[in-house]
This record gives C-alpha cells, sequence and structure tokens, in this order.
C-alpha cells in the first residue's frame, strides 16, 4: 500500500511542475486544437487555480473592450449609412422634380404645339376671304388720266389739247417766214431768223398788237384748261381719301365677320363658280361606265369596284362596241363648243356695257369729287376765318370735344398699351368700329360728358358775344 501511495504522490508533484504553457496547446498543431484547449484550460483550472482566475479576467475584460469597439463602429456604420440615405433621398427628390419639370416642358409644348396648329388652319381659312363690296373706281380712273398724259406726252406736240400757246413773236415769224425766204433764198435759218429779229424790231405797237393780243386770249384759254384739269385732279384725289376710308371701314367689318364665321364653324369657304357657263361634256369612257353602274350597284358592288371593272371592260371592248359611245360624245363635245361660243359672246356683251357704266359712273364721280372739293374749300375757308378770329382775338372760348372724340383718346390709349407700333390707319378703323358696336347706353356717358362741354362753351361764347357787342357800342372818346 505505501508503494502505491508513493506512486500517486509522484504523479502529483509532476502535474505540479506543468506549466500552463505547457499544458495549453496550439490551434494550429492539431485539426482537434479547440478540444486540446479545452482541455488545457481545464487542467490548468486544476494545477493552479490564481492564474486561471487571472486569465478569465483578462478574457473578460479584453472581450467587453473588443464588443465596446464593435458596438462604437457600428454605430459609426450607422451614421454613415444614416446619412447615406439622407442624401440618396435627397438626389431622389430632385429626380423627381426633374422628371415632373420635364413632363410639364412636354405638357406645354404639347399645348403650344396645338395652339400654333389651329393658328395655322385659322391664318390659311382667313387667306380664302374674298371682300364681296365693289371697290373704287377713283384710283383706276386718276391712273388711266396719267397714262393718257404721258402718251400725249410722247407724241408731240401735234394733236394735243394742252398745246401751249405761242408767243407774238414766233406767230409773226411764221406768217413772214415764206416772204423773207424767197426774198433772200440763198440764206440759211440763223439769216433768215436775224433779218427778221430786225423787222421784228422795227414794227410798231399798232403792228404788233394783233399777235399780242391774240397769244394773250391763246394763253388765257390754256391757262384755264390747265387750271380746270388741275382742279378736277385734286378732286379725284380728295374723293378717292373719302372713298378709301369707306372702303377700309366696309372691308375691315367684312374681315371680322369672317373671322368670327371661321372661328365659328372652321369650314372652308369654297370658289364660287359661274352658273351660267356651260359644263364640260362627258367622254366615251364616262357614258359607258355610266351605263353600267346602274346594273352594277344593283349587283351590291362598292363604288372603287365599279371603277375598275368598267375599266377592265372599256379596255377589252372593239373599236365597234366603243364606236356608239364615242358618236354620243361627239355630239355633246359640238353642242358645248355652241355653247361656249354663244356664252363668251355674251361675256363681251356684258364687258363692254360694264365698260360703258364705268365710264357714266367716271363722270357722276368727277362731278362728286367737285361738289366735294367745294365743300372742302369753304368748310377751309371757314376754319381760317375762325382761326383768323381766334387769333386776333386770344379770348374767344374753344370749341369743347365731341363724344367720340372724347372716347377716340381713350380708346387709343389702349390701344397703343395693347398693340405697340400698330398704324394709325388701321388704328383709327378699330376706334370707329368699337364705337359703332357700342350700345347707347355704353355711348351714354361719352354723350353725357360731350353735353357738359357744350353747354359751357355756350355759357362762355353768349357772354363773349355780349362783351365783344358792348365793346362796339360804346362811343369813342
Amino acid at each position: 500500500m505505501a508503494a502505491v501511495v508513493q506512486k500517486k504522490g509522484r504523479g502529483r508533484k509532476a502535474l505540479k511542475d506543468l506549466s500552463s504553457s505547457e499544458v495549453n496547446i496550439s490551434e494550429s498543431s492539431s485539426p482537434g486544437s479547440g478540444v486540446r484547449k479545452e482541455v488545457g484550460e481545464g487542467v490548468s483550472a486544476l494545477v493552479s487555480p490564481k492564474n486561471a482566475k487571472k486569465e478569465k479576467s483578462k478574457s473578460s475584460s479584453a472581450g467587453k473592450n473588443s464588443f465596446e469597439d464593435e458596438l462604437l463602429q457600428l454605430q459609426g456604420r450607422l451614421q454613415q449609412l444614416q446619412l447615406e440615405k439622407e442624401k440618396t433621398e435627397e438626389l431622389l427628390k430632385q429626380r423627381d422634380e426633374l422628371l415632373k419639370q420635364k413632363d410639364e416642358e412636354i405638357e406645354n409644348r404639347g399645348k403650344e404645339h396645338e395652339k400654333l396648329q389651329e393658328e395655322l388652319k385659322k391664318m390659311q381659312k382667313l387667306k380664302e376671304f374674298k371682300p364681296t363690296m365693289s371697290f373704287p373706281l377713283i384710283k383706276s380712273l386718276r391712273g388711266k388720266e396719267e397714262d393718257k398724259d404721258e402718251k400725249k406726252k410722247n407724241k408731240g406736240k401735234k394733236g394735243t389739247e394742252k398745246r401751249k400757246p405761242c408767243p407774238a413773236y414766233v406767230s409773226w415769224c411764221k406768217d413772214q417766214w415764206n416772204d423773207v425766204k424767197k426774198e433772200n433764198p440763198g440764206a440759211d435759218f440763223k439769216e433768215v431768223s436775224n433779218v427778221l429779229g430786225t423787222k421784228w424790231k422795227a414794227l410798231s405797237a399798232e403792228e404788233k398788237k394783233p399777235y399780242e393780243d391774240k397769244y394773250q386770249q391763246e394763253k388765257e384759254a390754256y391757262l384755264e384748261v390747265v387750271k380746270q384739269d388741275k382742279r378736277e385732279k385734286e378732286a379725284l384725289k380728295l374723293l378717292e381719301e373719302e372713298q378709301m376710308q369707306k372702303t377700309a371701314m366696309e372691308l375691315l367689318e367684312q374681315y371680322l365677320q369672317f373671322q368670327q364665321e371661321v372661328e365659328k364653324e372652321g369650314k372652308k369657304v369654297r370658289k364660287e363658280k359661274d352658273p351660267l357657263k356651260p359644263k364640260q361634256p362627258m367622254s366615251a369612257f364616262f357614258l359607258f361606265s355610266k351605263e353600267r353602274r346602274e346594273t352594277l350597284l344593283q349587283e351590291k358592288k362598292t363604288i372603287l369596284e365599279i371603277s375598275k371593272i368598267a375599266g377592265e371592260e372599256w379596255k377589252n371592248m372593239t373599236e365597234e362596241q366603243k364606236a356608239p359611245y364615242e358618236e354620243i360624245a361627239k355630239k355633246l363635245k359640238e353642242n358645248y363648243n355652241q355653247e361656249m361660243e354663244i356664252y363668251k359672246q355674251k361675256k363681251t356683251e356684258e364687258a363692254a356695257t360694264i365698260a360703258k357704266e364705268e365710264e357714266e359712273h367716271i363722270k357722276v364721280l368727277k362731278q362728286e369729287a367737285l361738289q366735294l372739293l367745294r365743300k372742302k374749300e369753304k368748310t377751309d375757308n371757314m376754319i381760317k376765318k375762325e382761326k383768323e378770329e381766334q387769333v386776333a382775338d386770344p379770348n374767344r372760348p374753344k370749341r369743347p370735344p365731341s363724344s367720340f372724340l372724347l372716347f377716340s383718346k381713350e380708346a387709343r390709349k389702349q390701344l397703343m398699351e395693347e398693340r405697340p407700333g400698330i398704324p394709325n390707319t388701321t388704328l383709327n378703323a378699330m376706334i370707329s368700329v368699337k364705337w359703332k358696336e357700342m350700345s347707347e347706353g355704353e355711348k351714354k356717358t361719352w354723350n353725357d360728358k360731350a353735353a357738359e362741354g357744350l353747354n359751357a362753351y355756350k355759357k362762355e361764347l353768349e357772354e363773349y358775344n355780349k362783351a365783344s357787342m358792348d365793346n362796339k357800342t360804346t362811343p369813342k372818346e
């Protein structure tokens, strides 16, 4: 028993002498390193319990430190991820806004494109505008008269109505030229003219008088003709301006009506054909197709099928089969030619009658123009007198503007603001159209303003006239 105990004691001593490093085996030495480690730790704990406690405390502290580091790292990572998330959200918002803007731009462009197409259609329809009014003939008349004058000038002095009168000396030279030439047959033009000059100087006043009287009469007649022509031209110009204003107004009204109709209906305006003009005759093929159409329609064929079948049948037909249709087409063409000749004759007769009516109308227009010129001259004289009176007496009250003038002042300002750079003629026309379109209730405000101004003017004028009469009646000292 003693031997056995000693052996056990030796065994314990050997275990006590082992160090922890000798007991612990490295993980890389064998595949069962984990198991060996656990066994080594258990053995070391049995061998040296103090060292085991120290190692446990160290491992626990190291584990705590590593866990805290990992937590810190994870927190930092989370913060980074949050920042990245916010950035991505902002980028997504920006992208959505850009997409919305692009969608809006595309929609706006589509709307603008539609508007432009509608405007283009309207413009194309407005091109078809044709006025139903008759334009004034004054301008054409003036042009014709100017052409006549130019032709007469180009022809020369012969055959001209407005020929300048010859001076007394020239007419006397014409009478004496042959006599002087007979007396001096060898003399040239210069010598003959010198002789005539000396003779004219030698003539007395009584001998010169008939030639001078003749020249004076011809001169007076010529000046009257020139004056009359000038007066007619001025009158025609004045009438042309008045008629052009009227036609411009009528044209504007018609154009506005046409524009409204186009906006409402949107239909194309077809060209009007002459109903009296004969229609062109049908050809042989059309006559044949007209016959075949009835039978093919009964067979319930479409129009395209009918045209194809008729064309193929016509091609396959012989000349003998085509002959009756061609004869009918010939007769129809002959009748058409006859009708066209009659139509052309009628047109030429109508043109001649229109030309005569134009001539008569021109005569009437000339008289109207002269009357208008006389009226204008009278009004000009009246205005001149009024201006002279106003200049002579600055205290004379001025006539107030009418209701239309008061309205036109305000309307002009509005139109100039709405449409800068608009020409004066169109502006005046638009103002007058607006005034015409206004109701009596709308016009009443302007009429009341004009009436107030007129009443004040009348009172001032009465006072002025009384004062002027008193000044005239007072005796001079």
